[in-house]
């Protein structure tokens, strides 16, 4: 069975720390769906950590539903949420519930999230009452890099503190059930999760939120244009990936790959019978 996200605020009711992460593949979406992991977004960081676009501005709905298709595939029990990428909700309410809608229809997800707060609000409230769960995200949000004037912590003045709050409430009220709280000051996390029955899922915003989320690939290593302040390396995959590699490379030069182990034989008439016709041509 699959969380739900019942589940997941019934997790902020008793205390219980929520864990998300990214994925963009099947492989890797079945491996965290066996580590337990309960809530696996197919954020629109797919857009630079997978495809190599200078912002998650570039993704298109296309390829955002093709990772989306191969993630659900992959796991049994996660909650699967598709990022809805940049210009596919923003326009006009009707295309914001159809590219919605794509997400569970076509891709199999089971919620989508999306960027911005009160002025977003009816447009999740649209979403919601046609049967789709939204995650709301506020603070520093990405498809927003430019107006923002970079990937810069958000709610540090009094008046920015007091629109994410509002921001908050506005999303809860339009039936969002959990908000990514992106680039905010601790305090301000602390005040926004006290304040809201939802759950808070901290991206860069603290400890007080009810839950963390990463970019699966800066926390295992496997993206090095850049490491953002937030993110911490468990693991170096990247060195893993580069010995690998380095010594395939090696053992092909060498002959020592592939051995026996790794070929296959022929019976001894077929070979004799395929001799004798290689004599002929």
């Amino acid at each position: 069975m699959r969380y739900t996200i019942n589940d997941i605020k019934e997790m902020k009711l008793k205390g219980q720390r929520i864990s998300m992460l990214t994925a963009y593949d099947y492989p890797t979406s079945k491996l965290l769906d066996q580590a337990g992991i309960p809530i696996i977004l197919v954020g629109d960081s797919l857009a630079q950590v997978v495809l190599g676009y200078e912002s998650t501005v570039r993704v298109t709905m296309d390829e955002m539903l093709h990772h989306t298709r191969a993630v659900v595939r992959g796991t049994q029990h996660a909650l699967i949420i598709g990022d809805m990428p940049f210009m596919s909700y923003q326009t006009d309410v009707s295309t914001a519930i159809r590219n919605a809608g794509r997400f569970l229809q076509e891709a199999g997800a089971q919620a989508v999230k999306l960027e911005g707060g009160e002025r977003m609000a009816d447009t999740v409230r649209n979403i919601v009452e046609c049967g789709i769960p939204v995650m709301g995200h506020i603070g520093l949000t990405p498809q927003s890099v430019y107006q923002l004037g970079g990937y810069k912590v958000q709610g540090k003045t009094p008046k920015a503190a007091a629109q994410l709050l509002r921001d908050a409430v506005a999303l809860q009220e339009a039936g969002a059930f959990s908000i990514v709280l992106e680039g905010v000051p601790t305090p301000l996390s602390r005040i926004i999760t006290q304040k809201l029955a939802i759950p808070t899922i901290g991206i860069g915003a603290g400890v007080e939120c009810d839950g963390q989320i990463q970019v699966l690939p800066d926390m295992v290593g496997m993206f090095t244009d850049f490491t953002p302040k937030h993110a911490k390396r468990y693991a170096n995959l990247a060195e893993v990936y580069k010995e690998a590699a380095a010594r395939f490379m090696q053992e092909v030069q060498e002959r020592t790959f592939p051995t026996a182990k790794e070929s296959f034989t022929m019976d001894e008439s077929a070979l004799a019978a395929l001799a004798e016709l290689a004599k002929s041509l």
